[in-house]
């Protein structure tokens, strides 16, 4: 190969790195922005005074009740998105492993961790990301669930972390 065409091509390759790395470095800036802009206010459950921090410039419209607890549901604007936040009667206190192994979770949990004070477990279906992490309490199981398009983890990541990490009773 002479060095004219080596050359072009040396510089088409290094041209194509950066266009890679621009469109790299633009999605990780999108995800953070995402989670900087957010507004974000404490929600707590009454009666059980589980509390956690929820963004409510991304979950904006009041779903309701969810079933098998006390607590509230919420969608984005376009309901590509949910998050629950829920008290689940626990009256035999157990613990948070025994509590996840009769709720018989689905096969294939990507990511798993119990501690004797809370489990997190997190998988995809259908193309969606769905989030599960339920801290013990006097009598509950305090939990937080969030799903959302499978696509979008990144921008999601901080977010996530924020919610669950603020659980609490």
């Amino acid at each position: 190969m002479d060095r004219s065409r080596l050359a072009s091509r040396q510089n088409g390759m290094a041209s194509m790195n950066y266009r890679v790395l621009f469109a790299f470095v633009l999605s990780m800036g999108a995800g953070t922005c995402f989670a900087e802009s957010t507004e974000w206010r404490r929600y707590q459950i009454p009666g059980t005074g589980a509390n956690v921090d929820i963004p409510v410039s991304i979950f904006t419209e009041d779903a309701g009740s969810p079933e098998g607890g006390t607590g509230r549901r919420f969608f984005t604007q376009d309901h590509r998105a949910d998050l629950t936040i829920q008290s689940v009667p626990n009256p035999g206190n157990e613990s948070p492993a025994e509590f996840l192994q009769k709720r018989r979770p689905p096969h294939g949990i990507q990511y798993k961790r119990v501690t004797p004070r809370f489990f997190a477990v997190s998988s995809i279906r259908n193309d969606r990301t769905w989030y599960n992490r339920c801290n013990r309490g006097n009598g509950y199981m305090h939990c937080v669930l969030i799903n959302y398009p499978a696509v979008e983890d990144r921008q999601w990541d901080a977010i996530v972390t924020r919610i669950s990490l603020s659980l609490a009773q």
